[in-house]
């Protein structure tokens, strides 16, 4: 199958790969002339035949939004928009409305997988209509794990609900590696506890907290025993925030995955304003010791 794809970053490189290795014929746009195959959208557009099919794998927000914008513009009736990238789902109708008007179909595709997607296989979630689905359903047969369908792919529903699937997919992920940082964090504190790495690596076979998260964590040890080369620093891409968002809207506990994007948080600041209010009150009420800054900080 045809498909155009929009975006060669990490992610989308090596699904060009992927589909490629699967013989799909993939011409690639990117704005770095090192990695893309054509000079522009327009002229992507116009290597590819009618009714194309067009992937978007760019940063959600205002670049996902002007590529689609652009991409009305270039492409036809008939021709079908995938966005694979990490969109909030409440942009997915505008971006349908938008292209249905010129009779361009629109998918929302959530993917994981990361940089393993290329010989792993990606998680795919999907929303559109059944038949824009079926449409493109060799693409996502290529890129999905190998094994059953069920096992790695889903249609969860109509546009938007791909997006929605990965955002609280996104969520959990949170809440699992905070919960592994905890407990390498608490292992690591007792002495008792000669080898943290091994304790890890050991729970990779027939314990009921294995996973992937779980063996990538054991690695990351391995090559960096203390982690000495990298800082506590954590961003958050969004989908947290979403997710925790969501769950106020729709009267959902979700104390775990908010406590974990608290803990992004907290991890940028240098010296934490609450816990310097909390020192203050300690000794306020109790005349606990406070621990000071010197003149020279």
């Amino acid at each position: 199958m045809q498909l155009g794809l929009v975006g060669l970053g990490k992610m989308g490189f090596n699904m060009r790969d992927r589909l490629r290795e699967g013989s799909h014929e993939v011409i690639g746009y990117d704005p770095r002339p090192e990695v893309t195959d054509v000079p522009t959208l327009a002229a992507l557009a116009e290597a590819l035949e009618a009714p194309r099919v067009v992937w978007v794998m760019v940063p959600s927000g205002p670049i996902t939004d002007d590529t689609i914008t652009a991409l009305a513009d270039v492409l036809s009736e008939g021709d079908l928009v995938i966005d694979g990238g990490n969109s909030r789902f409440t942009e997915d109708g505008p971006h349908a409305k938008l292209l249905g008007e010129k009779g361009i179909g629109f998918i929302d595709a959530g993917v994981s997988g990361g940089i393993w997607g290329l010989k792993e296989g990606y998680g795919l979630m999907v929303g559109g209509s059944d038949a824009d689905v079926a449409r493109v359903m060799p693409i996502f047969d290529t890129l999905r794990p190998a094994g059953p369908l069920e096992d790695g792919f889903v249609h969860a529903g109509p546009v938007g609900a791909g997006h929605y699937a990965k955002m609280v997919h996104n969520g959990i992920e949170y809440g699992l590696m905070t919960a592994y940082a905890e407990g390498y964090e608490l292992l690591a504190a007792e002495e008792l506890i000669t080898d943290v790495q091994a304790v890890i690596q050991a729970w990779t076979n027939g314990t009921v907290v294995r996973s992937w998260l779980q063996q990538l964590l054991a690695k990351a040890l391995k090559e960096d025993p203390h982690f000495d080369a990298i800082s506590g620093y954590t961003e958050d891409s969004g989908e947290g925030r979403w997710t925790v968002e969501e769950a106020i809207n729709h009267r959902v506990p979700m104390p775990v995955i908010a406590a974990s994007l608290f803990a992004r948080f907290a991890s940028r600041q240098d010296d934490s304003p609450a816990m310097k209010a909390v020192s203050a009150l300690r000794n306020q009420f109790g005349g606990h010791a406070v621990k000071r800054i010197g003149l020279s900080g």
